[in-house]
């Protein structure tokens, strides 16, 4: 199994923009290139994902157990001609002093050599010990190349290449020079989303034939074919088959995805329709009616970029509004939560949202949730109540404000901010809104429970527009 992991010395280091370019050049050679992204990033993955032709899966400590994300990686990347696996932070940086959760933990576990990144803007003869001293912290990780970026001219790049090939033994795979066309626009969250950026396409064309102009991809395909993944259980649910599927409606899972929405995980959406779930997916800035639904899922993203053309889609929101004070079983993250609340203002100005959250939504300077969180179910959890901790992560720019109603919670906050520091996950009707993005996993398997949840619901009677059957609501 061919493999590779990306990583930098330090983060901000461009590995995502040689990591984009990597996947577009070797998809444009024929190849299947499966890219995956260590930690909970979003954004990251669905640019590597369009680049490359495929989801992007995430493979994160935090959330998973190793064996899960052995399983994950094994199970997309058996059918690829390559897996490029892209890191985050610097190739040592992680939560723990012994480093159980870096980059580096992640290359052990996947046997994986290293390709190191390298911003050497300003840097020439230090870049030296720099190389040898991440090689020589830890003997078991194999720094199999670098690729120097944001290189001045020729040459700069010249006198780099003398001073690594003079102190090391490390090949320099490629030499990425500094161009304006390679800049991917940021927002206060990193990089903005390829759902969003108009010109995403033809970026990643430019950034695919730059990237494969100025880095050797044969001897990437080299390091690449000489690695050998350990052999993994593959832990993954089976997708039902059209004879196990025969006779049994599916469940319709309305998913909220566009512009505005495209916070989803590949393997949450995967494990849905493992377990039978038709997915609908639903444009809230231009769809003006609701499909018949059991169940809605709405996303994170950024609504606050679209308010106005969320404001101006009135239909879509008095029909949200309606459904979910019906009782329709509806899971809303951070963006999905913002969207429900009754108007969303961000500098001077302001727009209505769904109304049903009885709070505005204010957009701030600073973040006001970042990084991993641990929750633990309140009895008003409708659908999540079992007492363990739940391992997920959180980042938002936005408060609630003028909250109008006394709320109830799905989950105290043991690590983290949520809505207010101590809770999360708004409980009204059967609504579930948290600021926290929850991932699927063998420890935390919320798409069955939200899944069961919705399919008593609609056992007991209910329906996109009907009445929510007694027993079943949980109200603010």
């Amino acid at each position: 199994m061919a493999h590779v992991l990306i990583s930098a010395a330090h983060k901000s280091s461009g590995k995502t923009t040689i990591s984009i370019g990597l996947c577009a050049a070797l998809r444009a050679r024929g190849l299947g290139v499966q890219p995956f992204k260590k930690g909970p990033d979003y954004i990251d993955p669905m640019w590597l994902g369009r680049a490359a032709g495929r989801p992007c899966y995430n493979l994160d400590y935090y959330t998973m157990r190793p064996e899960a994300i052995g399983s994950t990686f094994g199970h997309h990347a058996r059918d690829a001609d390559i897996a490029i696996v892209e890191g985050n932070k610097g190739l040592y940086d992680g939560l723990d002093l012994d480093g159980r959760n870096s980059n580096a933990a992640l290359a052990k576990l996947l046997d994986a050599p290293v390709v190191l990144v390298i911003d050497a803007r300003g840097m020439t003869r230090g870049i030296a010990p720099l190389i040898l001293g991440y090689q020589s912290f830890d003997p078991e990780i194999r720094i199999a190349g670098v690729v120097l970026n944001q290189l001045g001219g020729e040459r700069h790049e010249s006198k780099l290449r003398a001073v690594i090939e003079h102190y090391t033994d490390v090949p320099v795979l490629g030499a990425v020079h500094r161009g304006a066309e390679l800049n991917i626009d940021e927002r206060h969250l990193g990089l903005i989303p390829s759902n969003e950026a108009g010109a995403a396409g033809p970026l990643i064309e430019t950034l695919g034939a730059r990237v494969g102009e100025q880095v050797d991809l044969d001897a990437l395909l080299d390091i690449a074919a000489d690695a050998t993944a350990p052999a993994f259980p593959d832990l993954l649910p089976a997708m039902p088959s059209p004879s196990t599927s025969a006779g049994a409606a599916p469940l319709r899972l309305g998913i909220v995805r566009d512009a505005a929405f495209g916070f989803y995980y590949p393997d949450d959406l995967d494990a849905f329709r493992a377990q039978g779930a038709e997915l609908v997916f639903i444009d809230a800035l231009h769809d003006r009616r609701l499909p018949a639904l059991d169940a809605l899922f709405i996303g994170g993203g950024f609504p606050e970029t679209h308010m106005g053309e969320l404001e101006a889609n009135v239909e879509l929101r008095g029909a949200l509004h309606e459904v979910i004070a019906a009782g329709l079983p509806t899971y809303a993250e951070c963006g999905g939560l913002m969207y429900l609340a009754r108007r969303l203002r961000w500098h001077d100005r302001q727009a209505e949202m769904v109304g049903i959250i009885p709070a505005d939504v204010v957009m701030c300077e600073r973040p006001q949730g970042r990084g991993y969180v641990r929750l633990a179910p309140t009895a008003q959890a409708p659908w999540s109540n079992e007492p363990v901790e739940i391992a997920a992560h959180e980042f938002h720019y936005s408060r609630l404000d003028n909250v109008s109603e006394p709320l109830n919670y799905a989950y105290r906050v043991l690590r983290g901010t949520g809505v207010d520091g101590e809770h999360d996950g708004i409980v009204r009707h059967n609504l579930v809104a948290n600021y926290t993005h929850l991932r699927h996993s063998p420890a935390n398997p919320w798409t069955r429970r939200f899944l069961d949840f919705a399919r008593r619901h609609s056992a007991a009677g209910g329906s996109a527009s009907g009445d929510t059957p007694p027993g079943l609501a949980v109200t603010a």
